[in-house]
């Protein structure tokens, strides 16, 4: 950058000159004087001209040269600084070529130490391939010496058992014999006394404490949980509220069951509203829907519904809330949310008249006891009682409530002990750990122990829901509730995919489908419900 801002100094310099100078050699021979005006010119008159004098011929002359030598001079310093500026010039290419130079011997220098670098290690590495080598040809030889030598070892045991066998005059196995013999003849008085000894002191010891641990087990899994079976009570506080209930002409409540799916008895007390249902998730949203209803007071169709499409929508919450409670009963955490939910739905959940909830929390209890008592680990005891059965909410019909609660608990990356004890709570499995045993036994004495279960609801709610799913089957059915028990079939059409006319027609075609395919014991009726329904709001 020098170079270049040098050269600009040096032609404005040289520029500067001849301006100058071009400026002195246009002057006149005579100079005017400072306070000469010029006057007008009269064409009359003619001026006459006088020539200028030797003093300012001379002058000029003298303001010529000095224009002339200071040009001179200039032009003498544009070419000193030019010489000047085209030195460091020079100088500076001679630096920067130096520089350049100097940067070549380095990149030189390194890539040569790179490349020496490299060699050398490709020579250890030829090298370390060649004692690879080497090693490899010594291993194969030591193989081929030890099993010559083990065929050697083979002949020589094989030769030396010949010879004891002809000195002895017994062959091996009756050498084997005769000795085992010999040691039964003088071991088998002790041997006997022992073993009788540990025989009496083990089953005197075995069943006290097997005795000690069941009863101890089942006593600490007593629990105070009640469980809801096919009914449900909701408390109100006066038999006003059953005329708000009942409506006029009684549609609130036809809106309600209808809604809900469940059946109101509102004369078993004064003071009480039963909810009937065989499925306890319709019936938890009917019980909680109606104490909404019963606090809010404004019960009427459209706020029934209302209220009850925001329960659906609040089930996952609420079977989320009694998750954790299990767990907190139960004194298990850590547990990730989606197992809590899972678990959760327990509470809507029956095994041949137990509930699952109360069922799980026995089990538990009880595993920890026996795990405790024996020396077990409990932690793994207690998750294989609280999942062993997380498999009969899966809601897949084509593989076990087992296989589901296998894959449930691998999808939630439980412990390969705990996945062991849900596998073999049935004995589908043989039994992999003392841990896989104790579930078992705690699954049985929770089922087995008396007043756990009651008469066999599953045939009845599997007939309940068979009916449903016939109603269901058809595309112009919105929705369907078994109630009475079984004895009547309530289906609800969609109006805008029915006509009047199917209403009939329906009926009859699921009430043949409903004798050939279910077995149900005495008539059932089925009632199909066509309602069209149409809202108008005004302006405010």
């Amino acid at each position: 950058m020098s170079f270049f801002s040098n050269l600009s100094t040096l032609f404005s310099a040289e520029d500067e000159a001849k301006k100058k100078a071009k400026v002195q050699q246009a002057k006149p021979g005579f100079l005017k004087p400072a306070n000469h005006q010029a006057k007008p010119v009269v064409a009359a008159k003619p001026v006459k001209q006088t020539p200028p004098s030797p003093a300012q011929v001379a002058s000029a002359n003298s303001l010529l040269d000095k224009a002339r030598a200071e040009a001179d001079s200039l032009v003498r310093d544009a070419r000193s600084k030019a010489r000047e500026i085209i030195v460091e010039a020079k100088d500076e290419s001679l630096e920067i070529r130096s520089k350049i130079e100097k940067e070549t011997r380095r990149i030189e220098q390194e890539m040569a130490i790179q490349q020496r670098d490299l060699q050398s290690k490709l020579d250890k590495l030829d090298y370390r391939f060649e004692q690879i080598d080497q090693k490899e040809q010594r291993i194969d030889q030591l193989k081929k010496d030890l099993e010559n030598q083990k065929l050697d070892l083979d002949k020589s045991r094989a030769k030396t058992l010949e010879k004891l066998e002809e000195i002895s005059g017994y062959s091996k196995d009756k050498a084997k014999e005769v000795l085992f013999e010999g040691l039964e003849k003088k071991l088998s008085h002790d041997l006997a006394k022992m073993v009788a000894q540990k025989e009496e002191e083990a089953k005197l010891e075995a069943d006290e404490k097997a005795q000690e641990i069941l009863i101890d087990a089942m006593r600490h899994g007593a629990t105070d949980y009640v469980a809801e079976y096919t009914i449900s009570v909701v408390n109100i506080p006066s038999e006003e509220i059953k005329g708000k209930i009942i409506g006029k002409s009684g549609r609130n409540i036809h809106t309600f069951e209808r809604r809900t799916g469940v059946e109101i008895d509102l004369d078993s007390s004064p003071t009480e509203i039963k909810l009937s249902s065989f499925d306890p998730v319709r019936r938890e949203i009917a019980r909680v829907s109606m104490e909404r209803l019963i606090k809010d007071g404004r019960i009427q169709p459209a706020r029934i519904e209302e209220i009850v499409d925001k329960v659906e929508q609040e089930i996952e919450r609420i079977t989320f809330d009694a998750g954790k409670k299990l767990m907190h009963e139960v004194g298990v955490y850590n547990i990730p949310n989606g197992l809590v939910s899972m678990l959760g739905r327990f509470k809507y959940r029956f095994s041949y008249g137990q509930n699952m909830i109360k069922h799980t929390i026995e089990e538990t209890k009880m595993g920890t006891i026996i795990a405790h008592e024996l020396g077990l680990d409990a932690n793994v005891v207690k998750l294989g009682c609280l999942l062993h059965d997380i498999g009969k909410i899966s809601g897949n019909h084509d593989e076990s409530h087992v296989q589901a609660g296998v894959r449930i608990a691998k999808q939630y990356n439980m412990p390969q002990e705990v996945i062991d004890c849900i596998a073999q709570h049935h004995e589908d499995e043989p039994f992999s750990s003392p841990e896989s045993m104790a579930v078992y036994i705690a699954d049985a004495i929770s089922g087995a122990r008396p007043g756990a279960r009651y008469e066999n609801h599953e045939d009845y709610i599997k007939r309940l829901s068979a009916l449903e799913a016939i109603a269901m089957s058809y595309e112009e059915v919105k929705q369907a509730y078994a109630i009475q028990a079984g004895r009547e079939l309530r289906v609800l059409l969609i109006p805008e995919k029915s006509k009047d006319d199917d209403v009939t027609v329906l009926a009859n075609k699921i009430r043949d489908r409903v004798q050939k395919e279910v077995i149900v014991p005495g008539n059932v009726t089925v009632t199909v419900i066509r309602e069209y329904r149409e809202q108008a709001v005004t302006k405010a």
